[in-house]
C-alpha cells in the first residue's frame, strides 16, 4: 500500500531547476514567465500579504511540530541589559545595576532547562526574542543545561541578530510582528518577564490583556525586579481608578531571583 502522503506529482524543487534550464529568451525573461511560488516580486506585493501572514505562521509552527516542542516558557526583557562581566560598558547606571538580571535570567533559564531534559526536553522550552540582553542570557542558560532554545528573531532597521546561544534549527525571522507575538504565546506555559523597554512593555501588555480577556488561558506570570516594574508603572493607580479590576492585579506576582521564579511557577501549577 502507498505512503498516503506521498506524492505522485512533481514536486516544486523539480520544477524551479527545470524552469531554469530553459532557451534564454524575451518569453522566458518576462516576470509574467517566472512560477508564481519562486518569484519574489510576486510574493512581496502588496496584494499577497495574507499569503506572507500565513507563511510566517505557518513556517515556524511546523518547525516547532517537527522539533516535537509542547511547551514553553517565554523570557521577555530588555536588549540593553548587559552580562555582568559587561557591565561597566552600560549606557547609564541603571541599566548597569540591572546587570543582575541578565544573570538571574541566565540561571533561570538553566533551572528550567536541567527539568526539562530530565523529562525529556520537549516541554517547558526556553522561548526568547533571540537577541541580546536578557534574551541572550535566556538562551546561554539553556545552552548551558545542554538544552535546546527558541529564538524568534525580527527584521528591524538596525537589523537584530540572533545571539550565539539559540539553538539553530529554532531560530526564526519574522517580518510581522502579530505572527511573531502569537508563536511567542501559542505554547507558552508561563511567561516571565524582566525589565525592559517599549518592547518589553508592548510584549508584557498584550500578554496580560489575553489573559484578562480570557482569549488566553491563564498560565504563570512573573515579574522580575518589584523596584523596576513599580517605579515605571502604578500598578495599584490602574486599579484606584478602575481602569483595571482590583483582581486584575493578581495575574502576575513579583520575583527577585531565579529561585523565586522556579517556586512560584510550581505553587501556581499546584494550584491551578
Amino acid at each position: 500500500m502507498k505512503n498516503p502522503r506521498s506524492h505522485v506529482f512533481r514536486d516544486s524543487h523539480q520544477d524551479i531547476a527545470t524552469a531554469r534550464q530553459i532557451p534564454d529568451t524575451p518569453q522566458t525573461r518576462s516576470p509574467a514567465y517566472r512560477l508564481a511560488f519562486a518569484d519574489n516580486d510576486f510574493l512581496c506585493r502588496e496584494e499577497l500579504r495574507p499569503v506572507r501572514l500565513q507563511l510566517e505562521l505557518l513556517k515556524c509552527d511546523m518547525a516547532m511540530v517537527e522539533a516535537g516542542i509542547k511547551s514553553t516558557v517565554v523570557l521577555f526583557g530588555g536588549a540593553r541589559i548587559p552580562a555582568p562581566e559587561n557591565a561597566d560598558t552600560a549606557r547609564t547606571p541603571m541599566l548597569r545595576d540591572l546587570s543582575k538580571y541578565y544573570e538571574e535570567a541566565r540561571r533561570f533559564a538553566q533551572m528550567v532547562t536541567k527539568l526539562s531534559v530530565a523529562k525529556g526536553g520537549t516541554e517547558n522550552v526556553i522561548c526568547t526574542g533571540g537577541g541580546p540582553g536578557v534574551m541572550e542570557a535566556g538562551n546561554r542558560g539553556a545552552a548551558e543545561a545542554g538544552g535546546i532554545s527558541i529564538g524568534l528573531n525580527i527584521v528591524l532597521p538596525h537589523e537584530q541578530a540572533p545571539n550565539a546561544y539559540v539553538t539553530p534549527e529554532l531560530t526564526f525571522n519574522f517580518h510581522y510582528f502579530a505572527i511573531r507575538k502569537m508563536h511567542f504565546l501559542m505554547r507558552a506555559g508561563a511567561i516571565v518577564v524582566f525589565p525592559g523597554g517599549f518592547g518589553t512593555l508592548d510584549e508584557m501588555f498584550e500578554a496580560l490583556t489575553l489573559i484578562q480577556t480570557k482569549r488566553m488561558k491563564p498560565v504563570p506570570f512573573l515579574l522580575f525586579g518589584r523596584k523596576f516594574w513599580e517605579t515605571v508603572i502604578n500598578w495599584q493607580a490602574l486599579a484606584d481608578a478602575g481602569t483595571i479590576s482590583a483582581e486584575d492585579l493578581e495575574l502576575f506576582q513579583f520575583v527577585e531571583t531565579a529561585e523565586d521564579a522556579i517556586a512560584a511557577i510550581e505553587r501556581s501549577l499546584t494550584n491551578a
